[in-house]
């Protein structure tokens, strides 16, 4: 290795360090005080292996076997939980354990992507009930019925919000067409468990998935995944040469610092799951100052939910004429102590207010009118 690779390596820190931070993949993953303090003393490899015998999901001390069996299943509604290294797994892990090879999938035309790379590392088809296009992008969860119907599939799954616009389909009135119709129904909870209130039996699904380092407070990759009793012998089956590991996680899942960090803010997650209405008010705030300074929200209004992505066409004609092109905004917003705008994008921003306060969030509108005003 390079002296200069040995370097940069050594002196690795986070580019954003204390900044406001707007970026949807991080504001709900940022760690708490709790879960900082747990970094150093489960940072050694499988440090959360050391009194294991056999099944982490049996571990008492550190107390992961309470976590799994009792805390989360009453957190997320469900009768029986597991970990996952994150809501993409936890999505592979349902798909490969009920579906066969040529199924058929039916999912929203907001899916994530990594939902259509576990259809095809399964072997089953996706079949897309669409969004109603601009400036919405809506879900309407009645036109999953007509397709249920036409395809039979193996599963039906709802993307609860989705990662960019931030809607917030009719989830339960899907689980009830869903389970009406004979389907197994997962929710993919990636931006709304450790958010908002989210419960899996009242969405009358059998499975709901959520990202420890998205919406947690959680180190990842790390995930959950709740699901009905009745699932536990399939999706968790045990291997017949390894009795105590369970096949679709390859025996084990997190283990030092992600679950630590997990665990150790989970109190402080159901503290903050219980003032979501004060995340949705902020968010609609935000929502109409941006749209006051020439900005278009695109997706549901009113917004019931802090991710969301707004059209900047005024921006995106700035970057036509200025040196640095699509950079000049990131350059911009970070020097102002603005931190998640993606460097190149000027078209069309997605944003999170969840972790900054109001007054940051002012802030931001600031600095938005004042690049407006510099580049008129």
């Amino acid at each position: 290795m390079k002296e200069a690779d040995i370097e940069r390596l050594s002196s690795l820190s986070r580019p954003h360090g204390d900044m406001i931070n707007i970026m949807p993949l991080q504001t709900g993953g940022m760690l708490t005080e709790a879960a900082r303090r747990v970094l150093v003393d489960f940072g050694d490899g499988y440090s959360v292996c050391d009194f294991c015998q056999g099944r982490l999901v049996d571990i008492a001390n550190p107390p992961v076997r309470r976590f799994v069996t009792e805390i989360l299943p009453e957190f997320l509604g469900s009768e029986s939980a597991t970990l996952t290294y994150g809501a993409r797994d936890g999505v592979f892990m349902v798909i490969h354990s009920i579906t066969k090879p040529a199924d058929v999938v039916v999912v929203d035309g907001n899916r994530h992507y990594s939902t259509a790379v576990a259809a095809e590392r399964a072997g089953v088809e996706l079949v897309v009930v669409p969004n109603s296009g601009y400036p919405e992008y809506t879900v309407d969860t009645e036109a999953f019925a007509g397709v249920i119907q036409e395809h039979n599939p193996a599963l039906v799954l709802l993307t609860y919000p989705d990662g960019r616009y931030g809607n917030l389909p009719d989830a339960a009135r899907l689980g009830k067409i869903a389970e009406s119709m004979g389907v197994p129904y997962l929710v993919n909870g990636a931006y709304s468990v450790g958010r908002m209130p989210v419960q899996m039996n009242e969405l009358h699904a059998d499975f709901l998935v959520g990202s420890g380092h998205k919406s947690m407070a959680s180190a990842g990759p790390s995930g959950v995944l709740g699901m009905k009793s009745k699932w536990e012998d399939v999706v968790l089956r045990r291997s017949a040469l390894h009795k105590n590991k369970e096949v679709e996680c390859l025996g084990c899942t997190l283990r030092g610092v992600t679950l630590a960090t997990l665990m150790a803010s989970f109190p402080h997650v159901v503290d903050r799951v219980a003032h979501w209405d004060e995340q949705v008010a902020k968010a609609q705030w935000f929502s109409t100052a941006m749209e006051a300074i020439g900005f278009k929200q695109l997706g549901e209004k009113p917004h019931r939910h802090d991710v969301m992505v707004f059209e900047t066409t005024a921006l995106f004609e700035i970057s036509q004429r200025v040196r640095d092109r699509g950079y000049y905004l990131y350059k911009e917003m970070e020097a102002r102590g603005i931190w998640g705008i993606k460097p190149g994008q000027t078209k069309a921003l997605e944003l999170s207010t969840f972790a900054a306060t109001h007054e940051q969030l002012e802030q931001v509108i600031e600095a938005f009118k004042a690049i407006l005003h510099k580049y008129r």
